[in-house]
């Protein structure tokens, strides 16, 4: 589990195609501290498996499935990304609940600058409409943000100077994909009340 809260810029050192699957090897001496073989690392929300590691960066397998569902597979060699950790049960929530299991992309529409923030306004699929909320939780390319309006087809979050400078959706232009997962509680909810209805919604 990990919360939206990102530790680390890493960036794209090597990318590797085996036939419907990539290996992706990523720069990251932060989140490399200590890892081990099989451990889990948020790539821009995405969760993934550490294969090896070593001098500062790990690489890890990337399947098909994911490469689809996310935007990983428009990753480049030197593209920066965003790195997390799981959440150490001894740690603070600082976040809401991330799974790093992302289900779907956007697209960015627009970025509005302020003088001490910026608002950017976000493509919403259809199908993850009903889950966001004005003032609920959502993750941009593995950042927790707060929903601050919530169209049928589009968002708007609000970004503060940290977030800019810190993680990569301070660089994302007009047109960039980014992967989105939604509140899990939603979904659990909504999922218990369509089998309370004799439904099973998905």
């Amino acid at each position: 589990m990990f919360t939206g809260i990102v530790e680390e810029l890493g960036e794209v050192a090597a990318i590797e195609t085996l036939g419907d699957a990539s290996r992706f090897r990523l720069r990251g001496p932060l989140v490399t501290e200590g890892a081990g073989h099989g451990d889990s690392i948020a790539v821009n929300g995405v969760c993934l498996t550490v294969v090896e590691f070593g001098d500062g960066e790990f690489t890890a397998d990337v399947m098909d499935e994911t490469l689809k569902r996310s935007s990983l597979g428009a990753l480049e060699v030197g593209s920066r990304v965003n790195l997390e950790r799981p959440m150490a049960v001894c740690g603070r929530l600082g976040g809401h609940i991330v799974q790093g299991h992302v289900d779907g992309t956007g697209t960015v529409l627009a970025r509005t600058p302020s003088e001490n923030w910026e608002i950017v306004k976000i493509a919403l699929p259809a199908d993850l409409s009903k889950y966001v909320v004005e003032k609920g939780s959502i993750t941009v390319d593995g950042v927790s943000l707060t929903v601050v309006e919530a169209a049928a087809d589009y968002f708007t979050i609000s970004l503060i100077p940290t977030t800019l400078a810190l993680t990569t959706l301070g660089i994302k232009q007009p047109g960039d994909p980014v992967n989105l997962e939604v509140d899990v509680i939603a979904k659990y909810v909504e999922r218990l009340l369509g089998a309370s209805h004799g439904g099973t919604d998905k």
